[in-house]
């Protein structure tokens, strides 16, 4: 049976920069499939009341089964999905449905709250802004409450948010060790849906640079630029929209390990996702503002240098007319009205200064109707 899965692993279709894996149509439910490419799981466990405290890394999913039988509130955290094994002994240390496992292991899983006997499985999506200046990283991070223990399950072991809430368990500040795992599992949350304002702010300052250069100097970088803002503010929109409404149905339909006073808390944490909305919402709308000043700036643009041609070659337009009428040749010796001018002593200076009297005589009309006043703007180094 391992063998068999193994060799369905190879099938699995991975997704643009993301680790996004889809079974086979007519895979047997609780399957489970391992990236060859997943980080080794790293097993770390918190144990904590309101006195006492341990931290420590554990080897084998058995040596958390002690501590998940004690009145104490135990965290443990798994971080990299890359041994099935494992994942198995963890899912029997818990009690895990098998289509539990499969949900913490297909990380295509949609945000959301499921409900079994003993336990609540929460699946989410976690951002965090790469150390460049755009751009973000995205796992999902699963949570299974029980009574006494939560138990975390992370892709990789970096590119983590939840740093604070493990800091505030060790210097026991807040209430944080006075509550029980609800509460727990709160911040936890709280701390996934506060991880998309940093990712959000780089997302604004990115906005106003691609404002500044549109107007400034667009080109087609410029363009793909925008795309590709559009496409990243889409994918974030579809982490935080079925997250806002999975933290709601757990205020709204309720859950015997979840208390009322924590219900309380997850209210503000819902505000928190619908104000992620609200800015996202905002930066789409601007971002497809933004397409819509580039393409008039580029149709201005254009405009700007047909009517840099027009008068051009309205200027000379009548000298070209001239040239051609005075080059003609005729003979002159034939008959008195062939081209009489070419016997003029100053025909060929009189001819020269006409045009130039003509030249500059459109140029100031065109002036003074301000047709020149925009050329000054015109970008040179436009790739446009």
């Amino acid at each position: 049976m391992a063998k068999k899965l193994r060799r369905s692993a190879k099938t699995v279709t991975k997704n643009y920069d993301e680790n996004e894996f889809y079974h086979e149509p007519g895979t047997i439910p609780g399957t489970i499939i391992i990236s060859a490419d997943a980080s080794p799981p790293q097993i770390k466990l918190i144990d904590y009341t309101t006195r006492d405290f341990l931290r420590k890394e554990i080897t084998t999913p058995e040596e958390c089964a002690p501590y998940l039988d004690t009145e104490s509130i135990s965290w443990v955290e798994v971080q990299g999905l890359g041994n099935e094994d494992i994942l198995r002994r963890l899912g029997k240390v818990f009690d895990l449905h098998p289509l539990v496992l499969e949900d913490i292991v297909n990380l295509v899983e949609r945000p959301k709250i499921e409900e079994y006997e003993d336990h609540l499985v929460m699946i989410c999506r976690m951002v965090v802004p790469k150390e460049r200046k755009y751009g973000f990283y995205s796992e999902q991070v699963s949570l299974v409450l029980g009574k006494n223990c939560l138990l975390t399950v992370q892709e990789e072991p970096e590119h983590d948010c939840l740093e604070g809430v493990r800091a505030r368990i060790c210097n026991n500040k807040g209430i944080i060790r006075k509550r029980q795992t609800d509460y727990l599992a709160y911040c936890l949350l709280d701390a996934i849906v506060d991880g998309f304002f940093p990712v959000l702010e780089r997302y604004g300052e990115r906005i106003e640079d691609l404002e500044e250069e549109v107007i400034v100097n667009p080109s087609r970088e410029t363009l793909q630029k925008i795309y590709q803002l559009r496409r990243e503010l889409l994918q974030l929109r579809r982490y935080i929209w079925p997250q806002r409404d999975a933290i709601n149905s757990l205020i709204r339909d309720g859950n015997e390990l979840i208390s009322e006073e924590v219900r309380i808390y997850l209210r503000d944490c819902y505000d928190h996702a619908v104000q992620v909305m609200d800015m996202l919402e905002t930066y789409r709308e601007l971002a497809t503002g933004l397409m819509d000043v580039y393409l008039s700036a580029v149709s201005n643009r254009m405009n700007e240098v047909m009517k840099f041609l027009t008068v051009m070659s309205s200027i000379f337009i009548p000298l070209t007319f001239i040239a051609g009428i005075y080059g003609m040749n005729f003979n002159t010796d034939k008959s008195p009205w062939n081209m009489p001018e070419l016997n003029w002593y100053w025909g060929y200076a009189s001819c020269l200064a006409l045009m130039a009297v003509i030249a500059l005589l459109l140029v100031f009309i065109f002036w003074r109707r301000g047709w020149f006043q925009n050329f000054s703007t015109m970008n040179p180094d436009s790739k446009i």
